[in-house]
């Protein structure tokens, strides 16, 4: 189940409940299994979040991530990373 990763998580010890429920329910949301449709589907996430006045730390974000990648097989989940290290390395590059 998605939401176990969120039980007993120590970077949720201390999230502010409106954070944790947005974490819970994308937790129960259906998710793409295909690496074409996680990226968009992320960024709707976070600009959804965004528009709620809601931020995540990078931990967050990789949590997001690890729920996202639960159901993709292991050559999606590797291109996921790939691109997911390209997106940092481009963030910590500018």
């Amino acid at each position: 189940m998605a939401n176990d990763i969120f039980q007993n998580n120590p970077l949720l010890q201390n999230m502010a409940p409106e954070k944790l429920q947005f974490l819970m329910n994308f937790a129960s949301s259906q998710k793409p299994t295909d690496i074409k449709e996680m990226m968009p589907f992320l960024l709707a996430t976070m600009n959804s979040a965004k528009a709620n006045n809601i931020q995540f730390t990078d931990p967050e974000t990789e949590l997001l991530i690890t729920v996202l990648k639960q159901n993709m097989s292991e050559e999606e989940a590797a291109k996921a990373d790939k691109i997911i290290q390209l997106m940092k390395s481009r963030k910590s590059g500018s």
